[in-house]
């Protein structure tokens, strides 16, 4: 039944006497305490004393004590019967029977409350072992990883417990339980430094490593130092619930698990990153510590940004020392750019890269990668260049993003500064790169220069050259010397405009033989090469120079087949070729000579057609468009990255467009066969040449009148003719040798000019397949009148 409305020192006992047995129970309604039958309810400072009588025989009953003896200023007449209730009305017609009756004290002269409270510990005491205040002190030893008296650490259950042997309530043991949690992170987190630490020197902890280490020691520190003040907290004893306890500072579980709370979060978070980043190092722990800073909990957010803030530190000097000094000042390698001993030739390309699994995740990729490309277009302008300008450069950017170049001036959290900063000295830095190239080591001039030299671009020089080689380079390779064909280098730069170039260019263009087999020409090893020094080698490295020497021997094979049909039309042009010499051949010999000569003709103008279209396409189309696009992109270029990649495309497209790319390899052999059988017509075109002018000689000496044949005879004896010459015989020998050698002639063209349209239609019907679009084009370049595509009815 629940209780009337109370003044504050009225005391409500309900009595209930069954049986001989007594016992007395405590309730106070703000904590519940069941200690066998005995309770205690406190409500609003109103106590119920509430008194049980459990029965166990009948025979005790008179024996009983009476309630009044336990109570003896209890007095009836006391009673305050303001608040009429049923239940004192009733009492008051029970005078002596207590049988459910409720005695309504209102006044307490002799303390009987306090008196209630002092048995109701005493009897908690009587039930526990351990008192609330040893085991405070436990748990306080607990959270400093000591054992206590009571509770102590269980390595088979991993944590701190109290034996089940100690007499306490169940609530106490849960709470202690709780409580002792806070020791157990404590001690993985303590001994995690211990661990770390050491291992140093010894082994390589590294910086990020060891900051944080501290950082964990530093919150450690406040730890210790709230549980200094809890200690001396738990000095004080723990007062009764009806002692004033304002004025007294004292330590309970209760309390304990308050003061608790704070902590706990801090080290139950220490405890996680311990776990996470045991195994991390650098800017991988960084990145894993910075994935938990993304928290709604401003208390875990701004504890993280604390711990952060050292954690980072020694990754932020490292950024500050690559970008602004190009310093990298990583002994543990723990930072995201890694760098390797190389070349200078190669530094650019090979020296620096990003290592992903340092790369902290505050950092994005983009940002990563022009922190690398700062550094190394310092390095690169410090080691390459020979150049110092970059350190005021640096200088003007760190002012300018607002920052200094001193340690310390970055730091977790800056991110925009950091991005800002970065932005800043690679704008600057990379400017001041290109124009050191562009204006100190003259890149777009050698750049020109490798394509008027190595790419044919300079025409009279390459015209000069194969005039004055031609006669050497139709030797075995094995007998012609380097020296001499340098020899005519030089001389073919002195008699064209390439004379006027800048003679460190010049300088640097050289002959390079290459590696022959038996049975090569000197066409067939004769290069060009162009030595690129540092830094220039940077951008035309030994690979670049590679495909570059792939071009050149297609362009000179281009060329060479070019200047063999203008060597062969110079033998057959009509002014070499009288025709009142023929006058007196028989009718058949004169159409048969006139036939083959026709054919010849013929043959060399479909060949010449094709080649001067195809060098047409590959000097305009291909090697004049790739020129402009590449000069274009070299003016837009903020970056030696970009000039690289623009260099890379440039030469892309000369490789790809010229049949010398994978995908045309097919097509590249097919002209190269092509281009054996232009030169081979040349070398028939070349002996029917001789034949005719043979034949031309023999014939004019025939007709001479008597008194020339003397000198005729001198003439005849003068020339060096081989057994069975045409000089040799009589006319009529001299026509029947002209008419087999014109017929044999005249066979060998006609095989050669099927062999051509074969090969040919082969050629073209390839060009439409292609994937280059400018190859598609070079097929209506040569078919642009559809003569070959009316040979093909079928296509």
């Amino acid at each position: 039944m629940p209780p009337q409305s109370l003044n504050q020192s009225s005391v409500v006992l309900p009595l209930k006497v069954n049986p001989p047995k007594l016992s007395l129970s405590l309730s106070y309604t703000t904590n519940l305490h069941r200690k066998r039958d005995r309770e205690v309810l406190i409500t609003n400072g109103q106590f119920f004393i509430c008194f049980k009588i459990i029965s166990e025989d009948k025979k005790n009953a008179q024996n009983a004590p009476n309630s009044t003896l336990l109570l003896p200023n209890l007095g009836l007449d006391e009673l305050d019967l303001s608040n009429e209730s049923r239940i004192s009305r009733d009492f008051k017609r029970r005078e002596k029977g207590y049988d459910n009756g409720v005695l309504l004290v209102s006044k307490d002269p002799e303390n009987l409350l306090e008196i209630a409270f002092r048995e109701f510990v005493n009897l908690v005491k009587e039930e526990n072992e351990v008192s609330e205040e040893v085991l405070v002190r436990d748990v306080l030893y607990v959270c400093q990883g000591i054992d206590g008296k009571y509770v102590k650490f269980d390595a088979n259950v991993d944590g701190y417990v109290l034996s089940d042997s100690i007499k306490v309530p169940r609530a106490t043991r849960v709470m202690v339980r709780k409580l002792c949690e806070l020791g157990w992170l404590f001690r993985k987190v303590k001994g995690y430094i211990s661990e770390i630490m050491g291992r140093f020197p010894a082994e390589d902890v590294g910086t990020v490593g060891q900051a944080f280490c501290a950082a964990l020691q530093d919150e450690l520190s406040d730890y210790y130092r709230l549980l200094a003040v809890l200690e001396a907290q738990a000095m004080n004893p723990i007062p009764l619930v009806s002692e004033s306890t304002s004025s007294v500072n004292y330590l309970s579980l209760r309390r304990l698990s308050i003061w608790f709370a704070e902590p706990t979060v801090k080290m139950r978070l220490m405890a996680v990153l311990v776990d996470k980043c045991r195994v991390l190092r650098g800017g991988a722990m960084a990145g894993a510590i910075h994935l938990h800073a993304r928290h709604g909990d401003p208390l875990v957010h701004e504890f993280m940004r604390s711990l952060l803030q050292h954690v980072c530190s020694p990754l932020f000097e490292m950024v500050r020392s690559w970008v602004l000094e190009g310093e990298l000042e990583d002994i543990f390698a723990e930072f995201f750019v890694v760098g390797q001993p190389v070349k200078a030739e190669s530094l650019w390309r090979e020296g620096y890269r990003l290592h992903a699994g340092m790369l902290p995740s505050f950092i994005s990729q983009p940002l990563a990668q022009r922190i690398l490309r700062t550094g190394k277009s310092i390095n690169f302008l410090r080691v390459c260049c020979d150049d110092r300008g970059w350190a005021d450069t640096a200088s003007e950017a760190a002012a300018a993003a607002g920052t200094t170049t001193r340690r310390g001036s970055l730091g977790y959290g800056e991110t925009d500064a950091l991005e800002t900063l970065v932005v800043e000295a690679a704008k600057r830095i990379d400017k001041h790169l290109l124009d050191v190239m562009y204006t100190r080591y003259k890149f777009k001039e050698h750049c020109l220069a490798i394509k008027r030299y190595l790419l044919l671009g300079q025409g009279d020089f390459v015209q000069y050259l194969m005039d004055i080689v031609g006669q050497e380079l139709s030797e075995p390779a094995n007998t012609i010397s380097s020296f001499q064909m340098a020899g005519l280098l030089e001389s073919a730069i002195r008699s064209s405009n390439a004379q006027y170039d800048d003679p460190d260019i010049l300088d640097r263009l050289r002959v390079k033989m290459l590696p022959h087999g038996t049975g090569d020409r000197g066409w067939d090893v004769f290069s060009l090469e162009y030595d690129a020094r540092v830094p220039l080698d940077t951008v035309f490295t030994e690979s670049v120079m590679a495909r570059y020497l792939r071009i050149f021997n297609f362009l000179w094979k281009l060329r060479r087949v070019e200047h063999a049909l203008i060597g062969a039309w110079k033998t057959m042009k009509p002014n070499c070729i009288t025709s009142h010499s023929f006058t007196k051949l028989q009718h058949a010999v004169k159409l048969q000579l006139l036939s083959t000569l026709r054919r010849c003709q013929v043959i060399w103008n479909q060949m010449n057609h094709f080649v001067t279209n195809l060098q047409y396409y590959i000097m305009f189309e291909v090697l004049e468009v790739s020129w402009s696009n590449f000069s274009n992109e070299m003016e837009v270029a903020k970056d030696l990255d970009d000039l690289l990649a623009a260099h890379d495309k440039y030469l892309h497209s000369i490789v790809e467009k010229s049949l010398l790319g994978e995908r045309s390899h097919s097509l590249y052999k097919s002209l190269f066969v092509l281009f054996d059988l232009i030169l081979r017509f040349r070398s028939h075109a070349d002996r029917l040449c001789e034949g005719i002018y043979e034949l031309q000689a023999r014939t004019r000496a025939s007709s001479l009148s008597s008194q020339d044949n003397s000198k005729s005879r001198r003439q005849t004896r003068d020339d060096p003719s081989e057994p069975g010459s045409w000089f040799s015989d009589g006319r009529k020998a001299l026509e029947q040798r002209a008419g087999e050698f014109l017929q044999n002639m005249g066979r060998e063209l006609e095989e050669i000019s099927k062999e051509y349209t074969v090969l040919l239609e082969g050629f073209l019907s390839q060009l439409p397949v292609q994937q280059h679009v400018d190859l598609k084009f070079l097929f209506f370049r040569l078919d642009f009148t559809e003569f070959y595509s009316r040979l093909r009815p079928g296509t």
